[in-house]
């Protein structure tokens, strides 16, 4: 199997909140001496802040302040022992306040997070199955992932789609005894509910399946003594609902809650419960400080303090549903989610409103999809109804502006959410003639000037205009749908007909795990044999899945550049949402790419792709002097792993395969592609090596295996290398096919990466493009590594988190 790097996920989150950052939207320093739970100062400047998750502010109640203080005067700033030998004084009494508060056994943690990493382990068996919401809180996620070591199941479905969960039970059911759904009560971007009262009927309906709860974002605000929106919806607990809530958050102090009726598995989780018995215990100030809070909550106080914040959430809501400002869900929580769309929307907005005085925390990937970027707003009891009148028309004003700014319409914001589209609205087209740019966009390459195409976009691996013929030609008119491929091609010029940047697009039919690791391709493969079509969209890419390089010509110091990577964008995103794809991707580009902060800013992610390889030949320079210049381990390795094997095979350039020979050569491809999940695409249609051996440009380096090295007494075609040549200049073996029976014994592989180089040099060719994978080994005979990244637009993160969890071994 080749070798691929495969992306990592992390550098990708790493690259968007580098930007986030760059843009002032993450990690910023208050500045204030003192705190009140509104105001913010930042960067000198003073906020009204709508970021905090504290809703009725009882972090600034002067109780929770003198409790705190007052534990540390007794107390001290800690106490350091293990909870599982002796609790510091203050905790049994919260502990009797939180029990009577939820009417049920509770456990108490440092936080949630530790909460969920403790619990979670506890209460799932090794004959259970998760099945998890889409949007629950990474906690609760990161938490259910730890059982992969137990070969616990876990399946995912997409957010508050219960009929999904439904299946999920139904093909569960047999095979474990609990399933144990995990969803939030609350959840925590877009302020929307889990739908309690269809799960409470699925519940009815499945004895198997249980319920494990994170309701922080509905705690103190909702239910009886302020236990949260569950047990609003619920009243007493159920036997199969496991719930946590916060003592944090809106609680206003610090740590965690979980609850349950079964006292049995509530001292299961208290006495081992994995960071639950090792971590050190709560503070005496959180502690005492929480203790404050439970007696309120205890009280009728919670009541009034819950209905002065519905006062705030029911006038913000009213106010907002007064203009055309783009709500996105409308479920009277103290969450309100604005939609921007794009990162470059979110970006102008959060700083127009900063500059006006309102500080406000922005969404954005991984947390939502990069295409549902918005200003996450969250309301408080301390606000007054003139910060929130204040608030709302200052969103009215700069709402309109920064979609002007950035180049977007409100609907076209509205429909990245599938939100109801505004009335009598006139959509501002951005003319191309009036910032002396033209766009051509034809469906073939017959409708391209040849000069014009092989001028900016030849002598590059398979795209010349002979080689995008032979693509259109191979890739239609065939039985499956992942045989046919549509094409655009994209032609900017300015005013005097000068190419500013010329590209070509195609739609086809992708895999989604195809740049996965080769592990969670191959457990992939296994459910695909009873359905071919899981886990597959139609894509929008630049170049094609046969291809790979920089599918893109830019003339890089003209004026008018950026504006036509902006028309470029909107041609690629009109043909995606014409062709209803889910998935947008731009390759290849180097990871220093120039164009990254803008099209991080258009809502495109990067990600490792492959990398590159290619080697640069000199011209009248001879083949001896060509391996005389490797390194000294490289000339080791070609006079002990190549030069050897050379006598083993009788080698061929033929233009032309006859049938027999295509058909040995179609199924050594086929071979190869099967084997190589590191970069997983489907086969290719029966056209393709016909196509081959009618073209002039195409070739064939074979390898016929002598009959002393095998059982026979004529020559075994053992290997192929599929080579295109690009208008003299670039030598494209694109593809190899290759006996597995032989293979490791003959060196094969490698006496094809050989013989490609040989033919290249007869050839005159000054570069070869040797393809994606297996650049360790290209490296070693010459060839430049180079590694590179695709840029991804999806419309939901649910494939991403998909794959994620396959990577983890944990599905079914």
């Amino acid at each position: 199997m080749a070798k691929v790097k495969n992306n990592n996920f992390l550098d990708t989150v790493h690259t968007v909140f580098s930007e986030a950052r760059k843009q002032g939207a993450l990690h910023l320093y208050a500045e204030d001496l003192e705190l009140n739970g509104v105001t913010l100062t930042i960067d000198g400047k003073e906020l009204v802040q709508f970021g905090s998750t504290g809703y009725l502010g009882l972090e600034q109640d002067p109780r929770l302040k003198e409790a705190a203080m007052a534990a540390i005067h007794h107390y001290g700033t800690q106490f350091p022992l293990s909870k599982s030998y002796v609790s510091h004084p203050l905790y049994e009494e919260l502990e009797t306040l939180v029990t009577k508060m939820y009417a049920c056994p509770i456990v108490i943690t440092k936080n949630s997070t530790l909460g969920h990493m403790g619990a979670i382990p506890a209460v799932v068996s090794d004959r259970d199955a998760i099945v998890l919401d889409h949007q629950v809180h990474w906690s609760v996620q990161a938490a259910a992932k730890q059982l992969k070591s137990r070969s616990v199941p876990i399946e995912m479905i997409r957010h508050n789609r219960l009929d999904l969960l439904e299946e999920k039970i139904k093909r569960l059911a047999s095979k474990v005894e609990k399933i144990w759904f995990m969803a939030d009560g609350i959840y925590s971007m877009f302020g929307d509910q889990v739908p309690m009262e269809a799960l409470t009927e699925l519940m009815q309906r499945y004895p198997s399946l249980h319920v494990y709860v994170d309701d922080v974002h509905g705690m103190s605000w909702k239910g009886p003594n302020g236990t949260g929106f569950i047990r609003e919806q619920l009243g007493t607990l159920p036997d199969r609902v496991v719930l946590t809530g916060t003592l944090g958050k809106t609680f206003g102090a610090g740590g965690a809650v979980i609850a349950c009726q079964d006292s049995e598995l509530q001292q299961k989780i208290k006495t081992f419960g994995g960071p639950l018995t090792f971590s050190v215990q709560l503070e005496p100030a959180t502690v005492g400080a929480a203790i404050a809070s439970a007696k309120i909550h205890l009280s009728a106080e919670i009541y009034q303090l819950q209905q002065a914040l519905q006062a705030n959430i029911q006038y913000l809501y009213k106010l907002l549903m007064a203009t055309d400002i783009p709500l996105v869900a409308h479920h009277q929580t103290p969450i309100f989610y604005i939609a921007a769309g794009m990162p470059i929307m979110g970006y102008e907005l959060i700083r127009r409103m900063k500059e006006d005085g309102f500080y406000i925390n922005i969404g954005i990937f991984p947390g939502v999809p990069i295409k549902q970027t918005g200003l996450r707003i969250t309301v408080s009891r301390l606000h007054t109804k003139a910060q929130l009148k204040a608030l709302v028309e200052a969103l009215e004003y700069h709402y309109p502006l920064a979609l002007t700014a950035t180049g977007v319409t409100q609907n076209e914001v509205r429909s990245l959410f599938q939100m109801p589209l505004l009335k009598n609205t006139v959509k501002k087209e951005v003319n191309p003639d009036q910032v002396g740019l033209q766009v051509t966009v034809v469906n073939s390459i017959c409708k391209v000037a040849p000069d014009l195409w092989n001028t900016t976009m030849g002598k590059r691996n398979v795209f010349d205009w002979q080689g995008m013929q032979f693509l259109e030609e191979v890739f239609s008119g065939n039985k499956r749908q992942e045989h046919n491929w549509s094409f655009q091609y994209v032609l900017i010029t300015d005013s005097e007909n000068v190419p500013v940047l010329v590209t070509f697009l195609s739609k086809a039919l992708w895999k989604e795990d195809m740049l996965s690791p080769a592990s969670v391709s191959e457990r992939v493969e296994l459910k695909r044999l009873g359905d071919p079509y899981l886990m597959t969209s139609q894509v929008v890419s630049m170049g094609c899945p046969f291809t790979e390089g920089a599918h893109y010509y830019l003339h890089h110091h003209h004026p008018k550049l950026m504006e036509a990577w902006k028309q470029c964008l909107r041609v690629v995103s009109q043909w995606s949402e014409e062709a209803a794809c889910r998935m947008v991707v731009l390759r290849d580009f180097d990871t220093d790419t120039v164009y990254q902060e803008y099209l991080l800013q258009q809502g495109f992610v990067p990600i490792a792709m492959p990398e590159s390889t290619t080697i640069t030949l000199n011209v009248g320079e001879t083949l001896q002097a060509y391996f005389e210049r490797l390194s000294y381990r490289s000339r080791k390795h070609f006079r002990k792993d190549i030069v050897p094997f050379c006598e083993h095979f009788e080698v061929l350039v033929q233009e032309r395969l006859d049938e027999k020979e295509q058909a040995i050569a179609s199924a050594l491809l086929e071979a190869v592609r099967k084997r190589n999940v590191g970069l997983n695409t489907f086969s290719f249609p029966e056209p393709l090596i016909p196509g081959m051996n009618a073209h002039p440009h195409w070739e064939f380096i074979t390898l016929r295996l002598l009959p002393k090295y095998h059982e026979g007494d004529q020559g075994l075609l053992v290997g192929v290398m599929f080579a295109y040549k690009n208008q003299q200049h670039t030598y494209t073996p694109a593809f190899i096919g290759m006996d597995y029976a032989y293979t490791e014994a003959h060196q094969i592989y490698r006496q094809l990466l050989f013989q490609t180089i040989v033919r290249a040099h007869a050839l005159g060719c000054r570069q070869i493009d040797f393809g994606l994978t297996a650049g360790f080994e290209k490296k070693k005979l010459g060839a430049r590594i180079r590694a590179q990244l695709a840029f991804v637009q999806t419309k939901d993160n649910f494939i991403v988190d998909w794959l994620e969890l396959m990577q983890q071994n944990t599905l079914l």
